[in-house]
């Protein structure tokens, strides 16, 4: 749950009264309370309107997860495993999930975002042998260690994350940003 929704409760709003104290549409709201973090002159008005700090209205990363959203964020991280050779789809199976049951926690975000720098690089690493190879004439049997190597990179960060968060329900390997 938001914090914005929670806020909006505690103080016996509806949607439409925030609306007439912020000047926020009652739209942006709504996706507000639906995971979207508030930015600028939202996040003001917001915080002015509700009688709250800016830090109030946004998510804490460090907010211990439910054991609902440990599920599901163990099960976003473990279903690129088995799409890791068709790189596009360790990206669209996580996200999948995420988008269907509403996963739009930090954890679950970073966790989509690293598989998302995973494709990138494995675009990157899997034509680096045909470049070598066409442009340079340099051909090599261990060219093929290169994508093998991301993989078997791949395969640790995803099983390192699982184990993480089955311990101390936080990612070992992660960025400290969000493409997403």
């Amino acid at each position: 749950m938001s914090k914005l929704l929670t806020l909006r409760q505690q103080l016996h709003l509806t949607q439409e009264d925030l609306f007439e104290k912020t000047g926020i549409s009652v739209r942006t709201i709504q996706r507000l309370e639906a995971g979207t973090t508030p930015k600028g002159y939202t996040l003001k008005a917001l915080a002015k309107g509700l009688g709250v700090r800016e830090e109030e209205l946004l998510e804490n990363e460090e907010a211990v997860p439910t054991s609902e959203d440990m599920k599901w964020l163990k099960l976003i991280n473990l279903s690129a495993l088995p799409f890791m050779f068709v790189p596009p789809l360790n990206i669209a199976a996580p996200l999948l999930i995420m988008y269907r049951k509403q996963q739009f926690t930090p954890l679950t975000k970073k966790v989509v975002t690293l598989q998302l720098i995973w494709t990138l690089s494995a675009i990157v690493l899997f034509l680096i042998p045909v470049i070598l190879n066409d442009w340079f004439g340099i051909q090599s049997k261990y060219m093929m260690l290169i994508p093998v190597g991301w993989l078997l990179t791949n395969t640790f960060i995803i099983l390192r994350n699982a184990a993480a968060l089955d311990k101390r329900q936080t990612l070992c390997i992660a960025p400290d940003f969000s493409l997403i």
